[in-house]
């Protein structure tokens, strides 16, 4: 087991040796170069032409740009990174990518997997196999983790419309709205992402810290694996208080694309570390680097959400009730988590109320809850 949790930390940790070299290497060439060159206008063309073949320095250089000084400034030079780079060779070809194979790409992913979803729906049906309700209900989550989750499902969902709305807003809404009212939801739609942005930081740690024990990986997670969730075989794979398909969403969703869209996040949340006009900051490449990054894993990260909502409503029916009502039925339990069931049923914990006798939100069972039930132990 230790081993298999090693595995997971490991990831994370190169993770953040690969994202600490590309946003902090001086030594890499921060230059796009010439040939390569998307210029905006007539001017940046004949600027390019005369600056071909001049070197660029690294990334984390203050010159990261050619520099062009505006004599105009309202803040004196040299207390703002590239405060004096008015024109950077780079800035509309990462511009271009942004708003052309990356805004694609990601609108492609997030319209295909909808579209697997529904099918894989409509080939299995899951409905149909759910089982029949025993009246009987186990404790599945909490009060605080039922908090935390919808904490962070929430925030979440505010990046995730105002993102979309920053992304493609310019090509879908400015067209029937018309500047005036494009423009005033595009400010607030700026201000709720940015001001949202380290509360989902901050429910991401939490609910991270409140759900490790119950995602460390087993052996019977790699049978589960192998059955492919119960796909193979007869009837769902035996699980503990968490399957092998949400221990990988824990990790690869929650831990890893959580830890990429937090970093990339603050640096573009905050380009100046200090109040503006500091002289302490990023520069643009580090600012296009890391909303490149952004981008990405966003991409991954709504699509990787888009499945764990089919899996917890219409994938699994009965799911979405624990973490709305905290319980869920015990024929549900014993089907889709019978190692945790077991679990309960050993330590005297299993049924919360007898049939026909509804407990929790819906009312309250005679002599109240089971004293025992509690979210089971992980396995």
């Amino acid at each position: 087991m230790h081993a298999d949790l090693r595995r997971p930390r490991a990831a994370c940790a190169a993770l953040l040796l690969v994202v600490a070299a590309l946003l902090g290497s001086t030594a890499a060439h921060s230059a796009v170069p010439h040939d390569d060159a998307v210029p905006a206008y007539a001017e940046e063309q004949t600027i390019l032409q005369a600056e071909q073949g001049t070197p660029e320095p690294g990334w984390s250089d203050a010159a990261s740009g050619r520099r062009h000084m505006d004599r105009h400034y309202l803040i004196p030079p040299g207390t703002m990174p590239e405060q004096n780079v008015i024109l950077q060779r780079g800035g509309n070809t990462w511009r271009t990518l942004r708003n052309g194979p990356l805004a694609w790409w990601a609108a492609a992913l997030w319209m295909l997997v909808p579209l697997g979803l529904l099918v894989a729906w409509a080939a299995t049906r899951p409905d149909r196999h759910a089982p029949p309700d025993s009246g009987r209900e186990v404790l599945r989550f909490d009060g605080w983790q039922r908090a935390v989750h919808w904490a962070t499902a929430l925030s979440f969902l505010a990046l995730a419309l105002t993102g979309l709305v920053m992304l493609y807003g310019k090509k879908l809404l400015l067209p029937w709205m018309g500047h005036g009212l494009f423009s005033w939801i595009a400010l607030a739609g700026k201000y709720v992402h940015n001001v949202v942005g380290p509360l989902f930081i901050l429910s991401s740690v939490l609910m991270f810290a409140t759900f490790l024990r119950h995602n460390r990986f087993c052996k019977e997670d790699w049978a589960w694996v192998r059955r492919a969730g119960g796909l193979i075989g007869e009837g769902p794979a035996p699980a503990g208080y968490f399957n092998a398909g949400e221990k990988l969403w824990f990790w690869f969703g929650v831990a890893v694309l959580g830890l990429v869209m937090s970093i990339t996040g603050l640096i573009l949340d905050f380009p100046y570390l200090g109040e503006v006009g500091s002289a302490v900051g990023t520069t643009r490449y580090v600012q296009q680097w890391a909303h490149g990054l952004h981008l990405l894993g966003a991409a991954f990260y709504v699509a990787a959400t888009l499945g764990h909502i089919y899996m917890g409503t219409l994938g699994t029916p009965g799911t979405y009730r624990g973490m709305r009502h905290g319980t869920v039925d015990e024929a549900w339990a014993r089907k889709h988590h019978r190692l945790w069931y077991e679990d309960l049923q050993t330590r005297g914990a299993a049924a919360v109320a007898p049939p026909g006798e509804a407990i929790g939100p819906r009312g309250a069972a005679p002599g109240g809850m089971h004293p025992a039930t509690r979210p089971g132990a992980p396995r």
